[in-house]
């Protein structure tokens, strides 16, 4: 299976880059970004309001 470079947003603005396989679902995309070293400190102690996902390019989280 091939990997891509999946972006990982927190509000709309990238805060780190990942490898992900090209055949993962939305969840696992999910788990990726939030386990992401950039993304954890801005949603550590936040809520997660909703998470978007667009397979193939970017996860966003927003947090509040």
């Amino acid at each position: 299976s091939e990997q891509y470079e999946l972006v990982c947003q927190v509000n709309g603005k990238v805060r780190d880059r990942v490898q992900a396989p090209g055949d993962a679902g939305p969840k696992v995309l999910k788990d990726l970004c939030r386990a992401a070293p950039n993304v954890i400190p801005h949603v550590q102690g936040r809520e997660i309001v909703k998470e978007i996902v667009v397979p193939g390019k970017l996860v966003n989280i927003v947090v509040r």
